[in-house]
């Protein structure tokens, strides 16, 4: 039998937690229960807000916070982490050193998707404001040899409108805001963009989007099932 226990360290938002474990189940060639990755979910809403921890200066508080539910998920048994919120990743390298199973960095696997399609050189990253300004994405982007695109502050803002403003209130995103972040990258040169912050990930459930837009939960979601042994569904 597969000893593999996945922990989720999520609750940043609920929704995007709630999504992504769908996502591990649709993407999981499971025919009955037992076919399955057991996981174990630590939804923690309490944890503080992330761009505001970190740009506000209490960092550290979100971070010692991380860590207590990581080991959490540590002491119960599961064998790997993962964690469906792109800006915790600013502290994803310190938190791994602390514990003695793998967090499955969901930026750097998302980049390293991108970097092996030759067609691919200048990258759009949508994100909030804390994953840009601590340039999560970029310093990825930069190892694998790829450009990474912020959207000017203007554009910027409209980000941070849907994720906030509407997604974690539990609104479906508008497509018109949408439409001026879409319009920057294809008028910047991008090649590709990454949906880089969760709630982008479930707007994306609601509105289709074209292969221009990299899901880098839909890639978490993937890596969760193959590193823990399981196989993915074909789609």
């Amino acid at each position: 039998m597969n000893e593999a226990k996945l922990g989720i360290l999520g609750g940043m938002g609920p929704q995007a937690t709630q999504d992504f474990y769908q996502r591990i189940l649709d993407r999981t060639d499971a025919a009955c229960d037992q076919e399955h990755l057991p996981t174990v979910i630590l939804s923690d809403t309490r944890m503080p807000d992330r761009t505001s921890a970190i740009l506000g200066g209490d960092a550290e508080g979100c971070y010692r916070r991380l860590l207590q539910d990581a080991k959490t998920l540590e002491q119960v048994g599961c064998t790997a982490i993962a964690i469906p919120c792109n800006t915790s990743h600013f502290f994803a390298d310190r938190l791994q050193g602390e514990l003695s199973i793998p967090i499955i960095h969901m930026v750097r696997e998302t980049v390293k998707v991108l970097s092996s399609d030759p067609g691919v050189h200048k990258v759009g990253i949508l994100a909030t404001d804390g994953t840009v300004r601590t340039g999560v994405y970029q310093r990825e982007c930069e190892a694998q040899g790829l450009t990474a695109f912020s959207p000017p502050p203007e554009v910027q803002k409209v980000v941070m409108s849907i994720i906030y403003d509407e997604i974690k209130k539990g609104e479906k995103g508008s497509r018109e805001k949408f439409a001026v972040m879409d319009r920057c990258l294809r008028e910047a040169g991008c090649d590709a963009a990454i949906l880089g912050c969760t709630e982008l990930s479930v707007y994306r459930t609601y509105h289709p989007l074209p292969e221009f837009y990299v899901d880098a939960m839909d890639i978490l979601a993937e890596r969760c099932i193959t590193y823990c042994g399981y196989k993915l569904r074909m789609v």
